[in-house]
């Protein structure tokens, strides 16, 4: 087991997590990634430069050349590692068929849902969780296959959903698991002795790709769902967002202030009423008032200033070079 090749495929910083969690425990044989400059083409949400813990640890690293990894020069030199194992955190895009045959023992990532899969496959489910007001997740190690999500599990974690959970806590907590099931399941993977678990026989269902339109905000949405989308979509993603007349505002984080709407009954949702000293503010909402705490704006907020409910504007203001992004 000691002359097995474990290799890490990442470029988040789930991938940083997972090779500092594991590196004191096992030898990780090679780092798959991409760099910085190849970042700055394809724009992978919550990117990190590996190179200081290839360097820290004595890792040798390879930046592949595309990110699908449909590359023949970086399929020669994948094969040419002769790989046991690879846990892929942090790699948002399928792992071509021809690859995942040529390694030992198998590739290996995380994947989970409200309801576990079969059901909830595809993007973003923590994110997803949140937004439909979920209160458990549950995430899975499991061997990859050539489709979606679709491969046998090794173990399963289950933790909740609390309603201060934001994108944010719930990728911690999904760290947290990912570092607890690799663990405790690698020498058994190591030495082929696990029992995997097919996934149950149920339809399975696929959450959406996100794109920009999708983290604007409504404000007729009630407050309840309102208050859970600016969760959702937090940092480390790239927050919910409205406008002032053709002035963008990213809000953060907020909490639902109060149902009783004081005095502010006769404003339209979306105005806002109030701005404190230290720059938080209270938006009329449907359902009651909403106390925007963190937000990022070009612009100083005012009292009685009106968010826009419209995209008219939002090409104007992309998300990346693409146009969209993927959380």
């Amino acid at each position: 087991m000691e002359n097995k090749k474990i290799v890490i495929f990442g470029c988040k910083n789930t991938t940083r997590y997972l090779i500092n969690s594991l590196s004191d425990k096992f030898k990780i044989s090679q780092i798959i990634t991409i760099s910085s400059e190849k970042n700055n083409k394809i724009n992978v949400p919550d990117f990190t430069d590996l190179t200081d813990l290839s360097v820290k640890f004595d890792i040798p690293i390879y930046f592949c050349n595309k990110y699908s990894l449909k590359d023949n020069q970086d399929i020669t030199y994948l094969k040419s590692l002769n790989i046991d194992i690879a846990f892929v955190i942090g790699w948002q895009r399928l792992i071509p068929e021809d690859l995942l045959n040529s390694v030992k023992i198998g590739f290996f990532g995380m994947h989970g849902s409200s309801s576990n899969l079969p059901k909830g496959r595809g993007r973003s489910p923590m994110n997803w969780s949140i937004i439909e007001g979920r209160n458990h997740f549950y995430t899975n190690l499991f061997k990859y296959n050539p489709g979606v999500d679709d491969g046998d599990i090794v173990d399963t974690v289950k933790f909740s959903i609390s309603n201060k959970d934001t994108a944010e806590t719930m990728h911690y907590k999904n760290m947290v698991s990912m570092r607890f099931l690799i663990i405790k399941n690698i020498n058994s993977l190591l030495t082929n002795k696990v029992k995997y678990l097919p996934q149950k026989p149920l339809i399975p269902t696929y959450y959406p790709k996100r794109n920009p339109y999708d983290s604007l905000i409504d404000w007729d949405l009630d407050i309840y769902k309102l208050e859970k989308f600016i969760r959702a979509v937090s940092k480390p993603f790239n927050g919910a967002y409205t406008f002032i007349n053709d002035t963008k505002l990213v809000i953060y984080n907020s909490q639902i202030f109060d149902f009783f709407d004081f005095d502010y009954g006769h404003y339209d949702y979306g105005t806002i009423l109030e701005v404190f000293n230290n720059e938080k503010f209270l938006v009329k909402c449907n359902g009651g008032v909403l106390l925007v705490n963190e937000y990022e704006s070009s612009s100083t907020i005012k009292k009685e200033d009106f968010f826009n409910n419209n995209n008219l504007e939002l090409k104007k203001f992309p998300i990346n070079n693409q146009g969209f992004y993927d959380i």
